[in-house]
C-alpha cells in the first residue's frame, strides 16, 4: 500500500480545532500511521493575513493519485473551507506532499508537491516525520531541504494548539 505524507494547515478561526477535525476526518478515509508535531507559522506569499497553525502526516490508502486529490479537496469544503484568493486565509488547507515516489505531471496533480521545497512551513515538520526521504525530483533528503531554507520564523507548539 503506497504511503502518502499529507499537510494540514489553517490559520482562521480555531486554528488548533480545525487541525484536530481535519485529522478525524482524515482518519475516515485513510489510515493515519503518523502525526508530526504541530508549527505555527507566518504565511506565505500573501502576508496580510493571521498566522498559520501547520502540520504533516503520513497515511496509507488503495486509493490512486487524482482520487486522493478529489477526496481532499472534497474534505476541505466539507470542514468549511470557501473560495478564497490564491495563497489567502483559510479554514484548512489539505494539501498532497508525496505519493511514495511517484513523479506525476498531470493537469490536475503535478507530484511531489511542485512547491514543498520552497515552504518551511512544510518542510519543518515533514523533517519530524522523514528526514531521510529522498525528494525523488530533487534526488536530497527533506532535512538537507530544510536546512538549506534556513527559516528561523518557525515556532513549534509545546502542545497540539
Amino acid at each position: 500500500m503506497p504511503h502518502l505524507y499529507l499537510a494540514l494547515g489553517t490559520n482562521l478561526g480555531n486554528r488548533a480545532e480545525n487541525l484536530r477535525q481535519a485529522l478525524a476526518a482524515l482518519r475516515e478515509i485513510f489510515t493515519l500511521n503518523a502525526v508530526s508535531p504541530w508549527y505555527e507559522t507566518e504565511p506565505a506569499y500573501v502576508l496580510d493575513q493571521p498566522r498559520f497553525y501547520n502540520l504533516v502526516c503520513r497515511v496509507t490508502t488503495d486509493l490512486p493519485p487524482l482520487a486522493v486529490l478529489r477526496h481532499l479537496k472534497n474534505l476541505e469544503t466539507t470542514l468549511g473551507r470557501t473560495p478564497s484568493i490564491r495563497f489567502g486565509p483559510r479554514l484548512i488547507d489539505l494539501d498532497l506532499l508525496f505519493y511514495d515516489a511517484l513523479i506525476l505531471d498531470s493537469p490536475e496533480l503535478t507530484l511531489p508537491h511542485p512547491r514543498l521545497h520552497e515552504r518551511g512551513f512544510v518542510l519543518a515538520p515533514l523533517a519530524d516525520l522523514a528526514p531521510d526521504l529522498i525528494h525523488p525530483r530533487l534526488k536530497v533528503n527533506i532535512a538537507t531541504l530544510l536546512a538549506a531554507l534556513n527559516d528561523t520564523s518557525l515556532k513549534r507548539l509545546k502542545d497540539e494548539g
